[in-house]
C-alpha cells in the first residue's frame, strides 16, 4: 500500500483530536454510568473505577501514543501485531478487533435508539421493536457519508462531535444550577470489605473502561495525518484530557443530581439529568439531542475500521478480500458495515454486547500495549515523542486490563470462554490458510 505524500495528506491537529475524543465519547457516558453503579458496592467503589479508569486511560493514551509516532501510516493497528507477533496471533487479534470494534458500534447505535424512542414516547406510541432497525438505518446512512471519502466523514463528524460536547457540558452544568437528590447513607454494616471492594472495583471497571476505550484507534490515521510524528501524540494527549475532565464531571452530576441509589436503576439517565435541570420539556429535547450525538461514534468507527482491514490486505493471504482500487477503502467499509449489522441484528442488547466486546478489547488492548517493548528495545535511533517513567504506565496500563479479563471472567466464566474460544479459532484458521497458500505455490 502506498503511503501519502506530506502535501497529500488531509487530517490536522484539530481534527485528529476530535477523532480522538470522538473514538472514546460514544454514548457510552450515557449509559454505562448506570452499570457501574450498579457494579459499586458503594459511592467510594463508583468513583474510585472512574478515577482509576481515567489514569488508566492516560497511560494507555500515552503508550498508544509513542508507539503511533514510532508506526505513523495508515491501519497502524494492524501493523504493530504483525510487527511484533507470530502473523497467526496478529490475525486473530486483529479479527477480534474488528469484531469488538463492530459489537462497540452496534452496542452504541442501539443505545442512541433507546434514546429517540424515549423522546418520540412523547407524542406517540412507540414499538420497543423498532430501536434495533432505526439503529440499523443510523448504520446504513452513515455507511453512505463515508462513501463520500474521508474529508465529508471527518467535516461531519466534527459538527456531531461539537455536538456531543454541547451536550456534556449542559449536564455538567446541572451541578451548578440544578438542586441535587436526597443521598442514601451507607451504613458501616454495609461498607465493602477489601476482598468485596476489590471484586467490586473489577466489575464496575468493566463497565467504566468501555466507556474509555477507543483511543488506541487514533493511530490508524497517522498515514493522513499532517507532521504526524508530533500531532499523533499531541492529539491523543489533548483529547484523552479533555475526555477525563468531561467524564468524571458528568459522573459527579448523575450522582448529585439522580442520587446513587437512583443511578443504580437508571433509564435513560442523560434526559433524566435533562428533566432535573430544564423540566419535563428537557427530558424530551435531551433524548432527541442524544440520538443525533450518538451518530459522531457511529461515523467514527465506521471511518476507523476499514482502515485496520486495508492495512491486512498487506498480508498475501489477504490481499483479494481486503485490498481496494480506491483510497478510500469502499470494499473494507462494506465489510465492516455488514458485520456491524450482523452483530446487531444477532446480539440483540446492550448488555450482551458490552461483556462480549470487554473480553475481546481487553486481551487486544494488553497485547497491543505490549508492543511498545519490541519498538523501545528495536528503535534506539527514534528521536520522536517519548513518554517519561517508561516502562510502569504501561505495565500498569497492561495488568488494568488483565484485571478486567480476569473479573469478567469470574463474573461472566461462558462469556470469558467464548472469547477465548474465538480467538483461538481465528488463530488456527490463519495457520489452515497459511498451509493452503504454501501448497498452492508449490510446482
Amino acid at each position: 500500500m502506498t503511503e501519502q505524500k506530506e502535501e497529500e495528506k488531509i487530517l490536522g491537529g484539530f481534527s485528529l483530536t476530535m477523532i480522538t475524543v470522538s473514538l472514546v465519547i460514544g454514548m457510552g457516558i450515557f449509559r454505562t454510568a448506570s452499570d457501574a453503579a450498579l457494579a459499586s458496592a458503594s459511592p467510594a467503589v463508583f468513583f474510585s473505577a472512574w478515577i482509576l479508569g481515567g489514569i488508566v486511560a492516560i497511560f494507555g493514551g500515552l503508550t498508544f501514543a509513542e508507539i503511533g509516532a514510532r508506526r505513523p501510516v495508515t491501519g497502524a493497528y494492524y501493523r504493530i501485531f504483525a510487527d511484533c507477533y507470530h502473523p497467526s496471533v496478529a490475525f486473530a487479534l486483529n479479527a477480534v478487533i474488528i469484531l469488538a470494534n463492530a459489537g462497540a458500534l452496534a452496542g452504541i447505535a442501539l443505545i442512541g435508539s433507546d434514546y429517540l424512542l424515549a423522546g418520540l414516547s412523547s407524542f406517540m406510541d412507540t414499538n420497543p421493536a423498532w430501536k434495533t432497525w432505526i439503529a440499523g438505518t443510523s448504520i446504513i446512512v452513515f455507511f453512505g457519508v463515508n462513501l463520500l471519502g474521508l474529508r465529508m466523514s471527518s467535516n461531519t463528524l466534527n459538527v456531531l462531535m461539537l455536538l456531543k460536547l454541547l451536550m456534556l457540558a449542559l449536564i455538567i452544568s446541572g451541578i451548578f444550577i440544578a438542586e441535587g437528590a436526597e443521598q442514601t447513607q451507607v451504613s458501616t454494616a454495609t461498607t465493602p470489605g477489601t476482598v468485596e471492594f476489590l471484586k467490586s472495583l473489577g466489575l464496575a471497571l468493566v463497565a467504566v473502561c468501555f466507556t474509555y476505550g477507543g483511543y488506541q484507534h487514533t493511530i490508524n490515521f497517522g498515514g493522513e495525518v499532517k507532521k504526524a510524528g508530533r500531532m499523533v501524540p499531541l492529539s491523543i494527549a489533548a483529547g484523552m484530557t479533555l475526555v477525563i475532565v468531561l467524564y468524571l464531571g458528568a459522573n459527579y452530576s448523575y450522582y448529585h443530581l439522580i442520587g446513587f441509589e437512583n443511578l443504580k436503576q437508571a433509564d435513560g439517565i442523560a434526559s433524566r439529568v435533562g428533566e432535573a435541570i430544564f423540566g419535563p420539556a428537557g427530558r424530551i429535547v435531551f433524548a432527541l439531542l442524544l440520538f443525533v450525538a450518538a451518530q459522531s461514534y457511529v461515523n467514527i468507527m465506521l471511518m476507523t475500521n476499514p482502515r485496520i482491514l486495508e492495512a491486512m490486505a498487506t498480508d498475501p493471504l489477504f490481499r483479494k478480500w481486503f485490498q481496494s482500487g480506491s483510497g478510500s477503502g469502499n470494499r473494507q467499509l462494506y465489510f465492516f458495515t455488514f458485520l456491524t449489522l450482523v452483530v446487531l441484528f444477532f446480539a440483540g442488547t446492550f448488555d450482551r454486547i458490552m461483556g462480549f466486546v470487554m473480553v475481546l478489547d481487553s486481551m487486544g488492548m494488553a497485547m497491543g500495549a505490549a508492543t511498545l517493548f519490541y519498538y523501545r528495545k528495536r528503535s534506539d535511533q527514534y528521536e520522536g515523542f517519548r513518554m517519561r517513567a517508561y516502562p510502569w504506565p504501561t505495565i500498569i496500563f497492561i495488568l488494568a486490563y488483565v484485571y478486567i479479563v480476569v473479573s469478567i471472567s469470574a463474573d461472566q466464566t461462558q462469556l470469558a470462554l467464548t472469547g477465548f474460544l474465538v480467538f483461538g479459532c481465528l488463530a488456527g484458521l490463519y495457520l489452515l490458510l497459511q498451509k493452503k497458500s504454501q501448497s498452492e505455490v508449490r510446482p
